[in-house]
């Protein structure tokens, strides 16, 4: 059986913050209504007291009868102390059992001071006792003591407490039922979640979440789905690279070895069809090179080993030399290659040799792909940055390629693959180096109509130090 460890956790969590809410709310609320009917007790037998005292002051002979009757009246006891210490009752008789009365407070009644505080007894009931002294003419101090019963407030707050108790315990009970239901959910998208993910660690990754909110979760979710469909886009296209790779390795070798057998047993009938098998020995051999640099040069890149020698650089020179090396590409296949070079465009610091590298690579993919019409380099400065753009009337790229035209391996419109070649890594490399040297690269493309390569590289003086490996 499978334990909801997250829903446990979450749930167990919630519980003790409920439960130290409830409990504090319980105490808060016991609190506040044990000391407002102390209040209310104490403002009461205060009132009462003084209302005594005065009357016990009055000298009327009939006081102690009006005292009894209001006494009675106001469900309160009274007592008199006289000035020799002894609690005497109304009628005048010693009371049998003072345990209200303390002996500090009676010797400060005595010496005409008022006292009140809280008494109780072995059965439990509390009393609220007020002390009054009585000033009469004579040198004798008596006094009296007024002796409330908190019978009724401590049964009403018994009541209270019983319902603070039952009350807490309903919404305990209810609230144990939401946050298991809350727990349950909240944890049902992370389990879906840690399944998914051991399924991509097994190597599915056709899997994908349903993502149902927009929060935190749902955002993790769309992540997740996110992940999964980036490791799966780079199993099908490392899958295509391969296949397509082997092909190209393929074929330069067995061009190689046929060429070089038909050489090593004499079959060659002229030196003219001699020098032609080596030409295409030769053009092979150039091919395999390339493809070996290429793989040598991703290798590097992807255990960062990629050292650059930084320099102010004319991107002009740059540009006509590598426009002079593919020129002759070009014109076989009868393509206009031409140059817009503004001449107020400041040096850009970078690496000469990687940055030759970047605009052949874009130069050659433009050939690549482009039948008819023509290429064109432009150059143009902008305010902090100059602007290198390779623009083709080529094939073009569809727009929903665009997004990953620059990931290793991948390689647009799989079907055409093979008749245009290349190995779909020269977009990747274009984007590392660029990217290595404080710059930032940009496409634009319509199928049909061609595509349009735009490098931005900072001038020399406003590119930040540290951007480029030395």
């Amino acid at each position: 059986m499978n334990i909801n460890r997250i829903g446990l956790k979450l749930g167990a969590a919630i519980i003790v913050l409920m439960i130290v809410i409830l409990a504090s709310a319980g105490f808060a609320v016991d609190r506040l209504f044990t000391n407002f009917y102390d209040a209310q007790m104490r403002d009461n037998a205060q009132g009462i007291a003084d209302h005594f005292t005065t009357m016990a002051e009055s000298g009327d002979s009939s006081v102690q009868s009006m005292i009894r009757n209001f006494a009675e009246f106001s469900n309160v006891k009274v007592y008199w102390l006289s000035d020799d210490g002894k609690v005497l009752t109304l009628s005048g008789t010693k009371l049998a059992d003072p345990s209200f009365v303390r002996a500090r407070d009676t010797k400060r009644l005595l010496s005409g001071y008022p006292v009140e505080y809280m008494s109780g007894n072995t059965s439990g009931r509390r009393f609220y006792v007020v002390g009054r002294p009585i000033r009469t003419d004579s040198s004798a101090r008596p006094a009296i003591y007024i002796v409330s019963s908190m019978t009724e407030i401590d049964n009403s707050l018994g009541r209270l407490r019983n319902l603070l108790m039952l009350s807490g315990l309903g919404a305990f009970l209810l609230a144990l039922g939401m946050i298991l239901i809350m727990s349950k959910l909240l944890s049902r998208p992370l389990l879906q979640m840690q399944q998914m993910t051991e399924k991509m660690a097994n190597g599915n990754w056709d899997t994908r979440l349903r993502v149902g909110s927009r929060d935190e979760i749902g955002m993790l979710g769309h992540s997740i789905n996110d992940l999964a469909a980036s490791l799966q886009r780079y199993r099908d296209t490392r899958q295509a690279f391969f296949s397509n790779i082997s092909h190209e390795l393929r074929t330069p070798v067995t061009y190689l070895q046929g060429y070089a057998k038909v050489l090593t047993d004499g079959l060659v009938e002229s030196d003219k069809e001699k020098k032609q098998y080596l030409s295409i020995i030769y053009q092979e051999s150039l091919r395999l090179e390339h493809l070996i640099n290429d793989l040598f040069t991703l290798s590097k890149m992807e255990e960062g080993q990629i050292k650059l020698k930084p320099e102010p650089l004319d991107l002009r020179e740059i540009i006509r030399t590598a426009v002079q090396k593919v020129k002759l590409r070009a014109e076989k296949k009868h393509l206009s290659l031409q140059m817009d070079l503004h001449d107020r465009v400041p040096f850009v610091r970078g690496d000469r040799q990687r940055m030759e590298q970047v605009l052949l690579n874009l130069l050659e993919n433009a050939i690549r792909y482009t039948e008819k019409g023509s290429i064109l380099v432009r150059l143009s400065g902008q305010k902090e940055a100059a602007v290198l753009s390779v623009s083709d009337t080529g094939v073009g790229i569809p727009k929903d390629e665009l997004p990953y035209i620059f990931e290793r391996f991948y390689r647009v419109e799989k079907s055409r693959a093979r008749k245009f070649g290349g190995t779909g890594l020269g977009l990747s490399i274009v984007k590392k180096y660029v990217e290595m040297q404080g710059g930032t690269v940009q496409v634009d493309s319509e199928p049909g109509s061609g595509t349009t390569f735009r490098l931005i590289l900072p001038y020399e003086e406003k590119q930040g130090k540290g951007r480029i490996k030395s």
